[in-house]
């Protein structure tokens, strides 16, 4: 399993925010370059950026960092979420050299859209599934939809996404430890491979996830393959460089 750092950019700072609320921010660095090499530094092989302006004004807001990022460190993987709601953005960021794109709020208010983007761009796009209660909120989680989150990711199983972005709203930012039994469950149902995120506070989070990866795994489903950390990594309630290590461990113990 992998373990990914999250760097959330608002107003061209590194932020967190406790449940989607642009109004609960923290700024944990006005450098966000340096915010990645430090996890580079700590052995971090992808890194999962986010446009959080992007994500409430529906265009990309934050990009020039973005380029500046993806650039200074070409061989880190990187995936970029918020704002993206057509193809000329999606195809301007992989212009940029970021590996994969997260297509939220339009998974929901237009699913074709995503189908084009898998057509077009084979195995660079990444659907973010951000729910409340099971169902899927967008708009910066501004609203709530009417739409399921398993009926949401079943209805791409078959169209080309590179993976999904699960993340439980009441436990983003809340350090209140993450959704292991959803996250599982909905790996479960759509059989594509999920990657985890919101909540996750502590090495106990990640040995759950891990063990869910394994199961999935010996199930041969998509299964959990990936674990979005932000606030805990940055407020030290988890160590990041001990907690890639970990599963790096385990994959090689159990294959």
């Amino acid at each position: 399993m992998l373990v990914i750092p999250a760097i959330d950019l608002k107003d061209g700072q590194c932020v967190r925010l406790r449940q989607g609320r642009m109004d609960e921010s923290t700024v944990f660095s006005t450098d966000p370059l340096k915010v990645a090499a430090r996890w580079i530094d700590a052995g971090a092989r992808r890194i999962h950026l986010v446009d959080l302006n992007g994500a409430f004004a529906g265009e990309p807001v934050n990009g020039g960092i973005v380029r500046d990022i993806v650039q200074e460190y070409p061989d880190l993987e990187s995936q970029i979420g918020g704002g993206i709601r057509d193809l000329k953005t999606v195809e301007h960021y992989l212009n940029l050299g970021v590996d994969y794109v997260i297509i939220g709020t339009m998974a929901v208010k237009n699913p074709d859209f995503v189908r084009e983007a898998c057509q077009a761009f084979p195995g660079k796009i990444i659907v973010g599934i951000d729910a409340k209660d099971g169902w899927v909120a967008v708009e910066g989680w501004a609203e709530v939809s009417n739409v399921r989150a398993e009926t949401l990711a079943k209805a791409f199983a078959d169209s080309g996404v590179n993976s999904i972005i699960y993340t439980d709203i009441d436990r983003d930012g809340m350090m209140q430890g993450v959704n292991v039994a959803a996250t599982e469950a909905l790996a479960g149902a759509c059989e594509l491979p999920i990657i985890a995120s919101g909540g996750i506070t502590s090495m106990e989070d990640i040995v759950r996830l891990q063990s869910a990866c394994l199961r999935g795994t010996k199930s041969g489903k998509g299964g959990i393959v990936g674990a979005i950390s932000g606030r805990a990594i940055y407020e030290g309630t988890l160590d990041f460089a001990e907690a890639q290590a970990y599963c790096d461990r385990m994959r090689e113990e159990h294959g």
